[in-house]
């Protein structure tokens, strides 16, 4: 089977991760702090916590802002469940912006009617998560003048986006948000096998989520409540969560860190490549911003309506011939527990257009030129008039 997605390893990684094994420290040494100023100097970020999962990102992100009961959080319902997720973590009520049809991300004009809609009701977010989809990142000077004008605070989930650049400078450098939070998931662009970090220019947000992200712990004596009974007190003054990232997960992440671009740029090569042998058929291919570089997580095609079969014949079809195609995502609003909360199909109608149509083929560093030629025949074979 030809997966969707999957992790490159590499002899050099399996080295990093063998020393890290032999060393001193499995957890709580060197490499995590290592790898957090790695990551922020490669996107232009004053301070990077390293976590277990981007999802532990977006929830200390949330709770650093200070999100809690009777505050809203939006994002997109085309994400996977963890963007909306962490505004319950924090006790907090979650609402949905329709996307954009063209860019798959949120869409800042339905964005600006819903927010002077909930001006005149009193209902602001307190959070916007901002879900740069498939690696694109989403229009983030307009999110961000938005923001200024209504008062929230803005999250960037660029779990799919390390590497991308939004008008010419790095996502996560933080300059129209106030965190943005990256997966080193093993289909991601990087891995750390599992893991996430939230960056930030504000050193406030960051040294609240380091205290999150374990046990709400501090050993700095300036911080504690009482003088310390001698150096090897702590205290715990807050309630905090296990966040933290392994130091062989940070070893992992930090050998990977040096192929980054070199893997964006293969990614940027094998969708040129989709671009040209898929145009004529019955696929709206995805449209990139040329202002723009996309990391290129995932390559979603789009199965016109009257082609020769729809996207679950098609799923069925090319998963018979061994090509691991998927979906990303079903949206969020639709599931059982969104449901139960007050949504409904038909609450964000671009979001389940997209949805019925969607199909994720593979993409990722290591797709051979057979490999893609492969799912490049099949679909000729399937929907060629």
């Amino acid at each position: 089977m030809i997966p969707y997605g999957r992790q490159q390893i590499t002899d050099e990684d399996v080295a990093a991760v063998v020393a890290t094994l032999r060393s001193d420290f499995l957890t709580q040494g060197p490499q995590v702090p290592a790898f957090e100023a790695a990551v922020a100097h490669a996107v232009g970020a004053a301070h990077a916590v390293a976590v277990n999962s981007a999802t532990s990102a977006l929830h200390i992100a949330c709770l650093a802002l200070g999100l809690g009961p009777g505050d809203w959080l939006w994002t997109s319902p085309i994400t996977f469940v963890a963007s909306a997720n962490c505004a319950r973590y924090c006790g907090a009520a979650v609402d949905f912006v329709d996307i954009d049809p063209q860019t798959r991300n949120l869409s800042v004009q339905a964005l600006q009617a819903k927010l002077e809609e909930a001006e005149r009701l009193g209902r602001l977010p307190k959070v916007l998560v901002a879900v740069h989809l498939c690696g694109d990142p989403c229009d983030m000077q307009a999110l961000h003048a938005l923001a200024q004008r209504y008062g929230f605070a803005v999250v960037e989930d660029a779990s799919h986006a390390i590497g991308a650049q939004y008008r010419g400078q790095p996502v996560g450098n933080g300059r129209w948000s106030d965190i943005t939070v990256f997966s080193f998931h093993p289909v991601k662009i990087i891995t750390s096998a599992e893991g996430g970090m939230a960056l930030t220019q504000r050193a406030d947000l960051a040294e609240r989520m380091q205290l999150l992200r374990s046990h709400g712990i501090t050993r700095d004596a300036a911080a504690m409540t009482q003088s310390p009974d001698g150096p090897w007190a702590y205290e715990q003054i807050d309630l905090g969560f296990n966040y933290r990232m392994t130091e062989l997960q940070a070893a992992l992440g930090l050998s990977q860190l040096n192929r980054l671009h070199h893997y964006v740029q293969v990614r940027q090569q094998l969708a040129a490549r989709y671009d040209k042998a898929l145009a004529g058929l019955p696929l709206t291919l995805p449209w990139r911003d040329a202002r723009d570089q996309s990391a290129l997580h995932l390559y979603v095609v789009r199965v016109q309506p009257g082609a020769p079969m729809d996207r679950a014949a098609l799923f069925e079809r090319l998963r018979a011939r061994g090509i691991g195609v998927n979906v990303h995502y079903i949206p969020v609003h639709t599931q059982p527990y969104y449901r139960r909360l007050g949504f409904a199909p038909g609450d964000f109608p671009q979001a389940e257009r997209y949805y019925a149509e969607a199909l994720s083929l593979p993409l990722f560093a290591g797709l051979t030129d057979e490999q893609q030629a492969t799912v490049v025949a099949a679909l000729h074979e399937a929907l060629a008039a």
